[in-house]
């Protein structure tokens, strides 16, 4: 926000420095980034928080000043009473939709003389870097820089019949803009028209039909009130950008709207003559009444750590706007200013008393009272991740949600259904949300190459978008992971987080086919009889498309599952002293018995004394061992918690395993 220090002082007797006023201002949440002088003027550019509409304004901002150094704002009367005629507003005005515009105030002058705007406005708008164009413009362009409310005037004789309405625009309407272009419209958008169609976009900007020139003689002044979210989507969508957009995509004060609408029409007739017609046209419903807020003494010095005098504190609320309801000796109640919709806690009373009386007063001792806090299951388990991640030589990335329909279809193992679609990308090719992270995961890594970190192994923890019919779509947390590391590698990495966080799980492969992973090297995580998520090989069309050079494989977890199974209470666990018997196998089986299959057979028919079941090797001999056959050689680790083994024990564990193999998949053992 550009102030000008002169039009600043209209509102306030200031007899301090303006170095002085920016620290102050500076300090009480408004940041100063500097300043410049402009012909005998001062500018200042100051920092305004998207939940300050109100310092969009000079107004705004010489009541902030006022507040910090206990000085009266004056505001104009705004007192159209002694320049109105007797005519009525010639216009009728209907608002198809409330929720978008809630009110619309019209205003008809009649008999203005269109010229330059006298040098006082002049002066006060070029320091702000407002180009001056005629007396009626630079008018509604000084009310909108005077109290945030923008508004339009219309060259009252171009527009056709009696009627002004805000409605919808129609599909692929074309609309001709003050800026000499050409926009086409959609039915999310919203405009102001008369009998023959659009004359502005609605919140946004006019149409050259009805602009002010210097042929002009009689104007429609609009004040309105329009819905934040449309403004910004139609501004952004047609790249369409304006003061007035600026402001209503922040919101203006309801109660304002009128005095803009006086406030203008006064201006008009001191610089370009005329009469406001002495009716004037409200369209929509009044403001709804504002909630109280009440603060309890006590809690400033519980928050703050000192002492604010309850004069003060008094002093503070009803200089910022606020209405005090009551008061006693434990609490204030106010009615927050209807330019503060961000004041609807006691809290939010307790930082204003703090940023008037000065955050700068509150001592480095001072005794503010702290309650323990505790993290979610979600950040803890989060925070088990990284650091394993971290321990087993992975990197953290952040990537993109929002991704390119190629990307979006690359790997659907969560959903097959249409990602959702943004209507506006904030990179140009990319509108969908993400169903998996293995497309940007993979993205980063053809990044890494071509800067040659070939050997780069990289995780994330983000969310995914999995779309669902009529309704919001589940937001899930997943761990993506991309790595150069083979798929038994990979695999031994999430068994490794996966043991972090319970030592008790173990998990199950079951193949599966997916265009992203190299046959036969995909497969789900299973975690009793739930899938955990999906590991495979990138297959060499893939690793094509997404530009990779070396060989990949990835993976996705879905962290959700991940808390159900984690155990976060730390546990300890006992380890055997007496030692361990590897017993090598080595078994015949068909081509389409998986390793996995024998792994599970092994640890539920060894029972309590198969310590792992490690695979070492798969060999064929169509000669030796016939067509369709192959060899699968694993080791099985046998360990007694309390004792020591006999050669009998494992025998007899192994001759349990072979049995089970055989009966379940025909495995013979290579003699």
């Amino acid at each position: 926000m550009l102030v000008s220090w002169d039009w600043l002082k209209q509102y306030l007797d200031l007899d301090v420095s303006e170095a002085e006023v920016c620290d102050r201002l500076t300090l009480a949440g408004l940041n100063f980034d500097g300043s410049s002088t402009v012909d005998n003027d001062r500018c200042l550019d100051l920092e305004v928080t998207s939940n300050r509409p109100d310092w969009l304004g000079h107004i705004g901002i010489a009541r902030e000043v006022g507040v910090l150094f206990d000085l009266d704002l004056k505001v104009p009367s705004a007192d159209v009473s002694k320049i109105t005629s007797g005519a009525a507003c010639p216009m009728i005005v209907q608002i198809e939709d409330e929720d978008f515009c809630p009110r619309y105030i019209a205003r008809s002058i009649t008999g203005v003389t269109i010229g330059d705007s006298p040098a006082w406005m002049v002066n006060r708008l070029r320091t702000i870097g407002i180009p001056t164009i005629n007396n009626v413009v630079d008018a509604t362009n000084y009310v909108l820089m005077e109290i945030g409310q923008p508004l339009h005037a219309f060259d009252m004789n171009k527009l056709t019949g009696d009627t002004i309405r805000v409605r919808k625009a129609t599909h692929d309407e074309k609309f001709l803009a003050i800026d000499h272009r050409e926009y086409q419209l959609t039915s999310d958008d919203y405009v102001i028209a008369d009998k023959s169609g659009a004359v502005a976009i609605a919140g946004v900007m006019g149409g050259k039909e009805t602009e002010v020139n210097e042929l002009t003689t009689d104007l429609l002044i609009e004040a309105a009130q329009f819905a934040a979210l449309p403004v910004r989507t139609t501004s952004r969508r047609l790249k369409l950008k304006s003061d007035s957009s600026y402001r209503f995509e922040r919101g203006v004060d309801p109660e304002m709207i009128d005095w803009a609408s006086r406030r203008c029409c006064e201006l008009i007739v001191d610089t370009a003559g005329g009469e406001v017609c002495e009716g004037h046209v409200y369209a929509g419903s009044e403001p709804s009444a504002r909630h109280t807020v009440t603060l309890r003494f006590s809690q400033i010095p519980r928050i703050l750590g000192i002492h604010v005098a309850e004069v003060e504190v008094r002093r503070i609320l009803e200089r910022l706007g606020n209405e005090v309801t009551r008061q006693n000796e434990k609490e204030i109640t106010v009615i927050p200013a209807s330019w503060r919709r961000d004041l609807d806690r006691e809290v939010d009373l307790v930082e204003e008393v703090a940023r008037i009386h000065g955050y700068d007063q509150i001592p480095e001792h001072a005794g503010v009272s702290l309650s323990a806090s505790h993290q979610s299951d979600l950040d803890r388990v989060r925070n088990k991740v990284r650091m394993g991640m971290l321990g087993m030589g992975f990197d953290e990335t952040l990537t993109r949600s929002i991704v390119s329909d190629v990307w979006s279809k690359a790997f659907q193992g969560w959903s097959l259904a249409e990602p959702l679609t943004t209507s506006m990308p904030m990179v140009k090719g990319e509108d969908r949300l993400r169903v998996s992270l293995i497309p940007s995961l993979l993205g980063a890594r053809r990044n890494n190459e071509k800067f040659s970190y070939t050997d780069i192994d990289l995780y994330e923890i983000a969310k995914v978008y999995l779309p669902k019919p009529k309704a919001l779509p589940d937001e899930r947390y997943m761990v993506g992971i991309t790595s150069g590391r083979d798929f038994f590698e990979l695999k031994g990495v999430i068994e490794g987080l996966i043991g972090m966080l319970n030592p008790n799980v173990r998990i199950t492969t079951m193949p599966y086919t997916d265009p992203l992973f190299a046959e036969g090297q995909g497969a789900h995580l299973i975690v009793d009889g739930t899938t955990m998520g999906y590991i495979g090989v990138v297959c060499d069309k893939a690793r094509k498309a997404f530009g990779l050079q070396q060989p990949a494989t990835v993976a996705e977890l879905d962290l959700g599952a991940l808390m159900k199974l984690a155990v976060l209470i730390p546990q300890h666990q006992d380890f055997s002293t007496h030692p361990a018997m590897n017993r090598d196998l080595n078994l015949i089986v068909d081509e389409d018995v998986s390793w996995s299959k024998l792994q599970d057979i092994s640890y539920l028919a060894g029972g309590e004394l198969v310590d792992t079941v490690t695979f070492q090797e798969i060999f064929r001999d169509p000669r030796k061992d016939g067509p369709g056959k192959k060899r699968v050689l694993f080791t099985v680790t046998l360990q007694a918690y309390n004792r020591t083994l006999t050669g009998e024990e494992a025998d007899a564990t192994i001759a349990q395993i072979l049995a089970a193999c055989d009966k379940q998949t025909g495995a013979k053992l290579l003699a």
